[in-house]
């Protein structure tokens, strides 16, 4: 079995990645799911955190992702997400800043609505935090 599958990344304003790929492991609410090729037909939530994915060449590439859907089928895997970003992307500042004010947020009494995006926004700036830190090192 070929051990290649095509991979489509698209985030709401951009193609992130069109491919070929021999690995790609992609952030759920219950783990990471990982997928290589001949993986079965599913359709599963994306969460957001560190989407990974290795090309042929065998280079693995890196990236924040916020939420989204992902579906597989026929060894063709398309990644559907709000927003997607490489690590060298991410303006460290700006991520500290809206972590900042998203726990800012959480801290005051609003709507039910108004704390679970408090709480995504946090999650978000976190994970892009986390991912170009580890980039740095």
């Amino acid at each position: 079995m070929d051990r290649i599958f095509k991979v489509e990344i698209l985030a709401a304003d951009r193609d992130f990645y069109q491919g070929d790929c021999i690995s790609l492991v992609i952030p759920t609410i219950d783990g990471e799911v990982g997928i290589m090729a001949g993986h079965q037909s599913m359709i599963f939530a994306v969460a957001p955190g560190e989407l990974r994915y290795t090309t042929p060449d065998g280079v693995e590439h890196r990236a924040a992702a916020s939420a989204g859907l992902a579906k597989v089928e026929d060894n063709d895997v398309e990644v559907l997400i709000d927003a997607v970003e490489r690590p060298e992307e991410i303006d460290i500042n700006r991520a500290r800043r809206a972590a900042d004010e998203a726990r800012e947020a959480l801290l005051q009494k609003k709507s039910i609505q108004e704390y679970r995006e408090a709480q995504a926004n946090l999650a978000r700036a976190i994970n892009r935090l986390r991912i170009r830190k580890a980039d740095l090192r």
